[in-house]
Order: C-alpha cells, then structure tokens, then sequence
C-alpha cells in the first residue's frame, strides 16, 4: 500500500480515532479545527489522496459517510523514560516500553514519562505515576500554569508548571519543599504539555 505524507498520516489517524470513538464520521469543519487549518481545501485534498491510496472510502453526494478500510496498527504510547518530579534527571531519548491505551483518544504521537520523585504530589502526581503527554509544536502559545515536560540547557528534563514572562520562564513544582527553577526562555525546551496521568496498584 502506498505509503502517507505526514499531514495526510495525522488527518489519518485523527478520522481513525474519531470514527472508532463516535461510530460515524466527522464534518469538514470540524476535520479543519482538528488539523488547524482555515480553509477545507487541504482537507478535501487530503481525503482524496487517502481514498487514492485506499485507505478510505465515502458515499459520494452523502455527508458522514467516511470509512476506513485500513484500521492504524495501535503500537501503544512509547514510554521514554523517567521525568523528574523533583530535581532534574537526564533527558529521555528512546522508549524502555509501551502502555496500551488503544481504547482511548488520544492525540497524534502522544508518549509518555514514568515520574520520578515527589514534587508534583500537590497537584496529584505521585513517584512512580506514568504522565501521559502530548506533544508542544508551539511553545510560545501554552498557558502559564500548564504542566510540561520541560528540558533546561546543562540540568536534564523535569516535570513542572510552566509560567513564562517575557524572556523568563519559571517552571514551579506543587510541593513546598521545592523551590522554583527560574532560568532565561532560551535555556528551556519544551517537550511535552500533561494530558493525563496513569497510576497502577500492584
């Protein structure tokens, strides 16, 4: 089967999703709100070329009546290794294993830290939770107060509430017996904003 481009892969992925999830297919608007596009023409060129390579089908003249013929092999969410809930550790690079979450929605190269240490407690995110994460293509628009995986320039990768102020950014855990990391905006990348958090009782 002929292989995707990677925005005909994520419209594909997402009608997936959305399809197993509601049991019908979504508008073109609301594919547009998905893939943050302003215009329904790249939708509509998407959706031909997924019917070309025969990865969908529709009734022609009926709305909603998208289906896929090639249902994504669900791999689950990589976990790529341990996020700091306390200090700093080493930044994450490749997945040690994998979480099934194939009856969920989630979005699109979705992946997930197991944590490490406790200063996260107060909002509920203990050592040893899983954070499921998404990932942050435009840093520059997240809320202060959104829980990020954030990587600091020399210190590692750490899991905190992001709060930027100009050229500043400070990434504030919820347990009192941590301070506050506060470094220039330039010396931190985010990798990731929290989604949801797994925990299991063994």
């Amino acid at each position: 089967m002929e292989s995707l481009t990677e925005a005909q892969q994520q419209l594909y992925d997402w009608l997936a999703e959305y399809i197993q999830q509601h049991q019908h297919s979504p508008s073109i608007r609301q594919m547009m709100q998905a893939m943050q596009l302003k215009s329904p023409a790249p939708i509509q060129s998407r959706l031909e070329h997924l019917r070309t390579k025969g990865y969908i089908e529709w009734t022609e003249g009926k709305a909603r009546t998208i289906r896929i013929l090639q249902p994504p092999v669900r791999q689950g969410i990589p976990v790529l290794g341990a996020i700091a809930a306390g200090g700093l550790v080493e930044p994450f690079a490749d997945a040690v294993e994998q979480l099934d979450f194939s009856s969920l929605f989630l979005p699109p190269k979705t992946f997930a830290l197991r944590v490490v240490g406790d200063s996260m407690i107060e909002d509920l995110i203990a050592e040893g939770d899983v954070a499921i994460m998404r990932p942050v293509s435009e840093p520059d628009q997240l809320k202060n107060g959104t829980i990020v995986a954030a990587r600091v320039d020399g210190y590692g990768t750490t899991l905190k509430r992001f709060y930027r102020r100009g050229d500043h950014v400070t990434l504030k855990p919820a347990n009192p017996k941590y301070k506050p990391i506060e470094v220039a905006a330039m010396q931190v990348q985010v990798q990731g904003a929290l989604i949801g958090v797994w925990r299991g009782y063994n």
